[in-house]
């Protein structure tokens, strides 16, 4: 037993090194843009790297909101991220609520299409979609981006299904006694219970739509309603020259809201990952 006991040990602690050296890897380029962020001009490239800068440089910061207006691009992006949260969410677990909860001819032909769509690259549909926009008359603005949002997201409604596919029948039987109706069971009771799951999508829309600067780059060309992606982007059109220092500091500003919100919704973004899984 003592043999089996020292052999579960030390497994668990190979295991534990090998996440430890992930992790490191992965947050080697985020310790090196926050250390970059701090330096003066000429510790930036110094071989080997310097990782502690000499003096703390907080005057890169400084910079960064005077050559680009940093404030605005982040209001710009969570404006915009709000709008296509709600239409992203609210849709795509109504439709995965009719997915999960009623049989209806050609459900499972409907449900494939649907996944199918998931196999489209951005790149297929972005010269046709663009083309469309632009014959609306929209093309120069954020409708392009969001609107689409109201129309649901595949793999978003793929993941509420499962997790929809895990409640019993019963919970909703008992509001059907009671006289309420679908969207009032929609409603009161999957909207609820289906909390850890809609907010583990909303987590992952606000993500993509943070990050997302190829679809903000085709449809956005006004400088005030420009994104921080795009403010990035056009940091070194702006100054004219490359300034490492100004534009890490920059990039670590963008990165704080998201960091903040991944740690408040990690709780309900695990326990959203590990109920879809139990069926499906």
């Amino acid at each position: 037993m003592s043999n089996k006991t020292t052999i579960r040990r030390m497994q668990k602690l190979c295991l534990y090194l090998m996440y430890c050296v992930g992790a490191a890897i992965m947050l080697l380029p985020f310790f090196w843009m926050l250390s970059t962020s701090l330096k003066p001009d000429r510790e930036i490239f110094t071989s080997p790297i310097q990782w502690i800068p000499s003096v703390w440089y907080t005057n890169n910061y400084i910079r960064a909101f005077q050559v680009v207006p940093i404030l605005r691009y982040l209001i710009n992006t969570f404006l915009l991220a709000t709008m296509k949260i709600f239409g992203e969410v609210f849709v795509s677990a109504l439709v995965a609520y009719g997915f999960a909860r009623f049989e209806f001819r050609g459900k499972n032909i409907l449900f494939m299409i649907l996944l199918a769509t998931m196999m489209l690259p951005y790149e297929v549909t972005m010269i046709p979609t663009f083309i469309m926009w632009s014959f609306f008359g929209v093309a120069d603005s954020y409708v392009p981006l969001v609107l689409p949002a109201y129309f649901g997201s595949a793999s978003f409604i793929f993941f509420i299904r499962m997790y929809y596919a895990t409640f019993p029948h019963a919970l909703e039987e008992a509001m059907i006694i009671d006289g309420a109706g679908y969207f009032k069971i929609f409603v009161g009771l999957f909207i609820p219970l289906g909390k850890p799951a809609l907010l583990t999508i909303a987590l992952w829309a606000f993500v993509g739509t943070w990050n997302d600067l190829l679809g903000q780059l085709i449809y956005i060309s006004q400088p005030n309603q420009y994104t921080i992606q795009l403010g990035l982007a056009s940091f070194n059109n702006m100054t004219g020259e490359t300034l490492w220092g100004p534009l890490m500091a920059a990039s670590f500003v963008a990165l704080i809201p998201v960091i903040l919100i991944l740690l408040f919704a990690q709780r309900y973004f695990v326990e959203g990952i590990k109920m879809s899984g139990m069926k499906g």
